[in-house]
């Protein structure tokens, strides 16, 4: 479990089949302090497992899923977001992260403003659902808030403070870059006890809405 605030950046190298090297940006990262192999690290917010530690990173394994469904083994020429997991009694100042991807979206729009960067993606189905305005979305393993949600093109915004965004690899996306999307784990368990709930008078929605959890003693 992660917390979708990003400790460093670095990049991915392929070492043939489902085998890769992440190596960190800087030496004195934090990320590197004790780490060990059998670790779970995300990785533009897909959950890897290291398997060998290397002088400036780590060796992780993919699985065929995690291929499939993520941005991994696809981009060997940018910058990724590493985040170490959540140690029991740490501080939790993003939302939990459990590093397991639910789609790729795609990069739309980026608007600079006084006070931040606003950053519109679209999302697949398989995330749409559980997008809600002021809820929390991980873009490529980044905590953020849903500023704006349009269910009608499955596209979301989000308002990148200076901070996430100078220390984070949004910071050199491009219109029409795929990014990592995981929706908020409490949204799929609400979603799950809705559908296997005692009360089978209820039908499960298609998308679950502020509105039908409202009207059934969710909110």
């Amino acid at each position: 479990m992660f917390t979708g605030l990003i400790q460093a950046l670095g990049t991915v190298r392929p070492l043939g089949g489902d085998r890769f090297s992440i190596t960190c940006r800087n030496s004195s990262d934090a990320i590197l302090q004790d780490l060990a192999a059998g670790d779970s690290v995300a990785v533009d917010g897909v959950c890897l497992t290291v398997t060998d530690v290397l002088p400036q990173g780590f060796v992780a394994t993919a699985s065929p899923e995690t291929l499939r469904r993520t941005t991994v083994g696809q981009q060997f020429d940018r910058l990724v977001n590493l985040e170490t997991a959540l140690r029991v009694g740490s501080k939790l100042g993003g939302h939990f992260v459990m590093g397991h991807v639910d789609g790729v979206g795609c990069l739309q729009t980026v608007e600079q403003t006084a006070t931040s960067w606003e950053m519109a993606f679209t999302a697949p189905d398989a995330i749409a659902r559980y997008i809600v305005p002021k809820g929390s979305i991980a873009v490529n393993g980044v905590s953020l808030t849903i500023a704006d949600w349009n269910p009608a093109i499955n596209l979301f915004k989000v308002a990148v403070i200076p901070l996430s965004y100078a220390e984070t690899n949004l910071q050199y996306l491009h219109i029409g870059d795929w990014v990592n999307l995981e929706g908020d784990i409490l949204g799929k368990y609400v979603e799950k006890l809705i559908q296997s709930g005692g009360d089978r008078s209820v039908a499960a929605p298609d998308t679950v809405s502020p509105t039908f959890l409202a009207e059934h003693g969710y909110l």
